[in-house]
């Protein structure tokens, strides 16, 4: 199956959540929007259900292989099946539809890696539902990372928020801020900074993407005044990279790094931690912005917010992100392909 027939493989999230409202809108908006053909991995029943809610006649149909959903999508809603074994109610969420969850997963990262689906789309899930249901991993990231695992490890994922040219990656995620300063290494940051610039590269078509890295401490530690983490590990890792021949600058003052003409000096900043790369970046492009994870073998791009379920089924969610989320997975899949594809010189 070449390139441009293999669809992208859409999660369900969780089903209780806005992932089924969103998926919906997004299929409606699909010529207006230019949305790439999709193949949802989840329970059609509940899809319909959902339709009904918000008043869309949305034509579904089931597919046994995701090569199918391509030929299909302009004139109906694909859907590979993944059975809910319990009935859901939006806005309700039930740790027994998490095995559904995780299924869906698990396919949807088996159709990359057999090169059915081009890249993996992630509907929003719930973290408290998995663990409640025993899911062991920190989070969704984590256990797309060991569904990578290949003959040398599991991948180490890098969260990257993208949306056009303004990209932010936190070195570090979700952990309370008290133990961030622990756990920052200059080999931590290094990885980060290394993965960031390749990825760039593979999927965004950067060949030496310029790379901006923030400090720890207000003012970036003030010559060590206010903290001594930029002058003994983040400066440290930033000389490392550059002798590795990367493009890379700081460590920075963070509030120096997200007004316009900052924005315009670099491809990506990577930030120490959670919010001081979320917080700008969502002020800014808090309905667009799109949630890339770096670092996998595979490519994988997710909404940027959670699950909604105060307002699953209400007709109140907005698409944009997963429509992004969509149209950035097959623009990456399409600068990765042409990668691998061009004749050798």
């Amino acid at each position: 199956m070449g390139l441009v027939e293999r669809p992208l493989a859409l999660t369900l999230g969780d089903p209780a959540g806005i992932g089924p409202d969103i998926a919906l809108l997004a299929w409606m908006a699909r010529a207006r929007e230019r949305v790439p053909p999709f193949v949802l991995i989840g329970d059609e029943a509940v899809l319909a259900v959902r339709a009904e809610a918000l008043g869309l006649s949305v034509p579904f149909v089931a597919v046994e292989e995701s090569g199918a959903a391509t030929s299909l999508f302009a004139k109906a809603f694909p859907v590979l099946p993944v059975l809910v074994s319990v009935p859901v109610v939006a806005g309700q969420p039930d740790r027994a539809a998490m095995p559904a969850v995780v299924r869906s997963i698990e396919l949807g990262v088996s159709l990359v890696q057999q090169k059915e689906a081009r890249a993996i789309v992630t509907n929003p899930v719930s973290k408290a539902m998995l663990y409640g249901a025993g899911f062991s991993f920190p989070g969704h990231t984590e256990y797309l990372a060991a569904l990578a695992r290949e003959d040398r490890g599991t991948p180490h994922p890098v969260m990257m928020l993208a949306s056009g040219p303004l990209r932010v990656v936190p070195v570090t995620i979700h952990i309370p801020l008290k133990e961030v300063a622990d756990v920052l290494t200059e080999d931590l940051i290094l990885a980060t900074i290394e993965i960031t610039a390749k990825d760039l590269g593979r999927f965004f078509g950067l060949k030496r993407p310029r790379l901006v890295v923030s400090g720890l401490n207000p003012h970036a530690g003030e010559d060590g005044s206010l903290g001594r983490e930029e002058i003994d590990i983040i400066a440290p890792a930033i000389e490392a990279a550059r002798a590795k021949g990367l493009d890379v600058a700081g460590p920075y003052p963070a509030d120096t790094l997200f007004h316009e003409t900052a924005r315009q000096t670099y491809d990506a900043a990577i930030c120490m931690y959670h919010d001081q790369a979320l917080v700008p970046f969502k002020t800014l492009a808090f309905e667009e912005g799109v949630n890339v994870t770096l670092g996998l073998p595979f490519i994988r791009t997710s909404p940027d917010h959670g699950t909604a379920f105060a307002i699953a089924g209400t007709g109140k969610a907005n698409p944009r992100s997963l429509i992004e989320a969509l149209r950035l997975a097959d623009a990456m899949s399409k600068t990765a392909g042409a990668k691998t594809t061009k004749a050798p010189a």
